[in-house]
C-alpha cells in the first residue's frame, strides 16, 4: 500500500468519525467504540505489511497529527527499528527525547589510549558524539544504523553480504576520496559446523570500519590482545593486518583438527574389514572434512589477495610490509598442508570405495557359487518333469522314484559344492605362494 493509499484511508476514517460524532443516535458511545476498533484493526493490518523503512518514510511525509496517530499504533517491538528510519525533527515531534538504540545489533567503538585499545560503551546516537575512535566494529547492523554511523563519520558503509558477493577484482579497491575498501571471508568454526562469514573493511580517516553479521573468534581474540597488551597496535592498518593474521591462525587450528579427524577415519578404513553401513558413515565424514579443507583454502587465498593488494598499492609502512610478508609465508605453509590433505582425503575415499567394491564382489561370488551348485539340480529337475522320466520309472512306486530323484539331486549338489570349495582353496594357496 502506497503513501497515497494510506492518506486516503486516514482521511476516510476522519470523515466517518466526524459524521458519527455529529449525529444523534441510540447507543452513540457503543457505535463510536465499535468504529474505533474497526479503524484500529485497519491500521494494524496496514502496519503489519510494511517494513520499518516504509513506515519511517510515511511518518516523515504525513502531517503531524496523522503521523502521531500512525506512531501510536506501531507495536512496541518495532518502534526502535522505525526510529532509525525517520528524521531527527520528526522523531522529536512524535517520540520526544527518545533515541533509537542498538538492540539486535552490536557496535563496538575503540579509541587508542596509551598504546591500548579502550572500549567506548555505545547504546545510542548520543554516545558517538565526541568519540575519536581508531576502530568501529558493527555486527548485524541494519541499513538505517549503517547510514547513521556512516554519516556521523563521513563514510558510506555497505552491507557485508552484498559487498562480498562482488567479483574478486572488485572486492579490493581505493575510492576517489582515498578510502580503502576490502571485502573478505573469515572462517567461523563452531561445534564442528564451519562456514565462511563475509566481512567488509573500510579504512577512512584513520579509522578501521568492520561490518559483519555474526560474531567471530578472530575479532574476539584481537580485541582481547589489543585491550591488554600496550603497543600491540599503533594505527588502524595494524589492526587490519592483525585481523588477517589471526584469521590465518584460526585456519591453521582448523587444519590441525582435520588432521586429527582424518587420522581416526584412516585407522578405521585400514582395519581388517568394514561393513557397507560403516563405509557410508566414513564417506560422509570424509566429505565433511573435504568441504572444511576447501573452505579453509578459499579463505586463506582471499586473505592472500587482500594483503597483496595492500602491498601493491604502497599503502603500508616498512614494518607493516614486513608483517604482511610473514603472514604470506604462513599462508604458503598452509597451502601445502591443504594440498596434502586433499591427497589424503582422496586416498581414504578411494580405499573406502574399494572396500565397498570388495563387499559387493563377495556377494556376487556367493550368488555365483549358488548358481553353479544348483545348475545340475536344475537340469535334473527339468529331466524329471519330462514324460520320459515317468516311462523310465514305470512299474516303480512314485514315492520311491521321486524320493530317489530328490536324494540324487541333493547328492550331486553337495558334490558340486565340495569341488568348488576345493578349487577355491587350491587357487588361494597358489596366490599366497606366488
Amino acid at each position: 500500500m502506497s503513501l497515497k493509499n494510506l492518506i486516503e484511508m486516514l482521511n476516510k476514517q476522519k470523515l466517518v468519525d466526524g459524521m458519527v460524532h455529529s449525529q444523534q443516535m441510540h447507543k452513540h458511545d457503543f457505535v463510536e467504540t465499535l468504529l474505533q476498533k474497526q479503524h484500529d484493526a485497519e491500521l494494524h493490518n496496514f502496519i503489519a505489511k510494511q517494513s520499518a523503512t516504509e513506515l519511517g518514510s510515511y511518518l516523515d511525509a504525513l502531517p503531524l497529527d496523522d503521523a502521531l496517530k500512525l506512531w501510536s499504533k506501531i507495536p512496541n517491538e518495532r518502534e526502535n527499528d522505525v526510529l532509525w528510519e525517520i528524521s531527527d525533527e520528526r522523531r522529536i515531534a512524535i517520540a520526544g527525547e527518545r533515541q533509537p538504540d542498538f538492540e539486535s545489533s552490536k557496535i563496538n567503538v575503540y579509541e587508542l589510549v596509551d598504546g591500548r585499545l579502550k572500549n567506548i560503551p555505545i547504546a545510542g546516537r548520543k554516545d558517538l558524539e565526541g568519540a575519536k575512535p581508531i576502530w568501529v566494529d558493527l555486527i548485524n547492523s541494519s541499513k538505517a544504523e549503517r547510514i547513521f554511523v556512516g554519516s556521523h563519520f563521513g563514510v558510506e558503509l555497505p552491507d557485508p553480504i552484498e559487498a562480498t558477493d562482488l567479483e574478486v577484482s572488485a572486492r579490493f579497491h581505493v575510492e576517489e576520496n582515498d578510502d580503502i575498501h576490502l571485502h573478505s571471508n573469515f572462517l567461523l568454526d563452531r561445534e564442528g559446523k564451519s562456514k565462511s562469514i563475509p566481512v567488509a573493511f573500510i579504512l577512512h580517516g584513520g579509522i578501521l570500519f568492520s561490518l559483519r553479521n555474526e560474531e567471530l573468534s578472530v575479532f574476539r581474540h584481537q580485541r582481547r590482545r589489543a585491550l591488554t597488551q600496550p603497543g600491540y597496535v599503533t594505527d588502524c592498518v595494524d589492526l587490519l593486518l592483525d585481523l588477517y593474521g589471526a584469521d590465518v591462525e584460526v585456519s591453521a587450528d582448523s587444519l590441525e583438527n582435520i588432521y586429527a579427524k582424518l587420522g581416526v577415519v584412516g585407522r578405521h578404513v585400514l582395519s581388517e574389514a568394514i561393513t557397507d553401513q560403516e563405509a557410508a558413515g566414513i564417506l560422509a565424514d570424509i566429505a565433511e572434512e573435504e568441504d572444511q579443507n576447501g573452505r579453509i583454502r578459499s579463505n586463506i587465498l582471499d586473505t592472500q589477495r587482500a594483503l597483496s593488494f595492500l602491498m601493491r598499492g604502497r599503502l603500508l609502512t616498512q614494518d607493516q610490509i614486513s608483517d604482511s610478508k610473514q603472514i604470506l609465508r604462513n599462508i604458503d605453509s598452509l597451502n601445502s598442508h591443504t594440498a596434502f590433505l586433499f591427497d589424503k582425503i582422496n586416498f581414504l575415499m578411494d580405499a573406502t570405495i574399494g572396500f565397498i567394491n570388495i563387499n559387493q564382489n563377495k556377494r556376487v561370488n556367493q550368488l555365483t557359487v549358488f548358481s553353479v551348485v544348483f545348475m545340475p539340480i536344475n537340469i535334473l529337475a527339468g529331466v524329471g518333469g519330462m514324460s520320459e522320466f515317468s516311462m523310465m520309472t514305470e512299474g516303480t512306486p512314485w514315492p520311491v522314484a521321486y524320493g530317489g530323484f530328490v536324494v540324487g539331486s541333493a547328492f550331486i549338489g553337495l558334490i558340486t559344492y565340495v569341488l568348488l570349495k576345493h578349487a577355491e582353496k587350491k587357487r588361494l594357496r597358489k596366490t599366497l605362494s606366488a
